[in-house]
């Protein structure tokens, strides 16, 4: 078999500029279809200890635990608990200031959700650390908990944060809010009021790759961590902070992933695994097996979304009013940027002129969700332009009429205040009609999306 690099050298395209259009094969194939390419279990570490969790039988309780039978598993050379940990707390984007810390690196005093790692084993070998895991104890004291959204913001509802609710909190708000023209004055003069619900179940990355790393302690006392992860400056910046150690005590190999879609930016392997090779002064490897990859790494958020809308007989809606909640798991992670990212994008690409928008993060004692391929946005469309759709079947109004006429276009205010522009909204309908052969009337054809309207 004769591999034509030229690709890869660039010869096909000249000066780089002329690819729309073209196929042009990832910048990293040639490794992987030649088995070069280095993931992180390829790195060579001589006297390699390999790290497991005891993970958390129940949904919330709290929890004492007892080590001392891990000691004694053949092949254990220790056993961390949060007592190891010089930074406890753990909120990934503590340095945008999305706080407050609300996530222990291992527990101290209770379990927020099925799985939640409790303490960690290091053997000489995976099967030991296995074993040495499976002989730690805990006791439980059963918690109430909380699994749906709504239920969670019901008065009397068990509180799981520290916190205090069971909600982030929005600069004093119970939620993101868009407050957008009147939307109450445009229902009551609405000719049709439209309300329809939503929901998304998590949905797991399923990687090829597990979530793990390998921390190596280098001879000048700084560790070298080769990860899988997507986000090599939130796992360093994180990790340091966790560890209250200079940032550039650290190094992060990453950026090579045998899939991830946005569920490998978590860092949760890589701490723990440093304290392990500093206790231990030797390279320490952390990966999920497959089923802790699909019960504990971090999903895409399940949602509820209620949609109302004012529609006029002509199709153009004139109110919009969004309760979306978002389920972050038990902890926050990705979850309150992701829920303001889809208030943000209510409601959608149209330029509806009243828009009452309120999204609520909140906390349940499911596993904690984060990123995934557009996450904040993906389900928030799924609604939407299911919401589209069953209006246009109620009015009896062409589905694609009914999006163009309500389309917004360069120059339009957004809902969250924000002018639009490079829309291209309307073009884009109208080359997709053509291409699949379905006709539109003549002034639809005449929109554009950078004229007035």
């Amino acid at each position: 078999m004769r591999i034509d690099t030229s690709y890869f050298a660039g010869e096909r395209n000249g000066d780089g500029l002329n690819v729309v259009g073209t196929t042009v094969p990832r910048s990293d194939a040639l490794g992987h279809v030649t088995g070069r390419t280095q993931f992180f279990e390829d790195t060579p570490a001589t006297g390699l200890l390999h790290l497991k969790m005891h993970r958390s039988e129940r949904d919330h309780a709290l929890i004492q635990v007892d080590t001392s039978a891990a000691l004694e598993v053949p092949g254990v050379v220790k056993v961390l608990t949060h007592e190891d940990v010089p930074s406890n707390w753990y909120t990934i984007l503590k340095l945008i200031g999305v706080e407050p810390d609300d996530e222990p690196v291992l527990p101290e005093d209770r379990v927020l959700f099925k799985g939640e790692q409790i303490a960690a084993v290091v053997a000489t070998s995976e099967r030991a650390a296995r074993e040495g895991a499976a002989a730690i104890r805990v006791t439980y004291e059963d918690l109430p908990a909380v699994f749906d959204v709504e239920d969670a913001l019901a008065p009397g509802a068990p509180v799981i944060k520290p916190h205090g609710t069971n909600h982030f909190v929005y600069e004093g708000h119970h939620c993101r809010r868009i407050r957008f023209g009147d939307v109450e004055k445009a229902f009551a003069e609405a000719d049709h009021v439209f309300e329809w619900r939503y929901d998304s179940a998590p949905i797991e990355h399923a990687p090829t790759e597990t979530t793990g790393c390998i921390v190596v302690p280098q001879p000048d006392g700084r560790l070298k961590i080769h990860s899988d992860t997507q986000a090599c400056f939130f796992t360093l910046d994180n990790t340091a902070l966790i560890l209250e150690a200079p940032f550039n005590k650290l190094r992060v190999v990453g950026g090579t992933v045998g899939g991830g879609f946005g569920g490998k930016v978590d860092v949760i392997v890589e701490p723990i695994a440093c304290i392990a090779a500093m206790a231990t002064n030797k390279p320490v490897k952390y990966v999920y097996s497959r089923e802790e990859e699909m019960q504990v790494s971090s999903p895409r958020a399940s949602e509820r979304i209620y949609i109302k809308d004012g529609v006029l007989a002509d199709g153009r809606i004139v109110a919009r009013q969004v309760r979306l909640y978002v389920d972050a798991g038990a902890y926050s992670r990705h979850s309150p940027y992701g829920t303001t990212k889809a208030a943000a994008h209510m409601p959608g690409p149209y330029a509806i002129p009243n828009v009452h928008v309120d999204a609520h993060c909140v906390y349940t004692n499911r596993t904690p969700s984060s990123a995934m391929r557009g996450f904040g946005v993906t389900i928030g469309d799924f609604a939407l332009e299911s919401q589209m759709d069953r209006i246009a079947r109620a009015l009896s109004i062409d589905p694609l009429q009914l999006r163009l006429l309500n389309a917004y276009r360069d120059g339009d205010m957004k809902a969250h205040r924000k002018i639009a522009s490079g829309t291209a909204l309307i073009e884009v309908i109208q080359r997709a009609a053509e291409l699949s052969g379905h006709e539109l009337p003549a002034e639809y054809g005449q929109m554009s999306s950078t004229e007035a309207r």
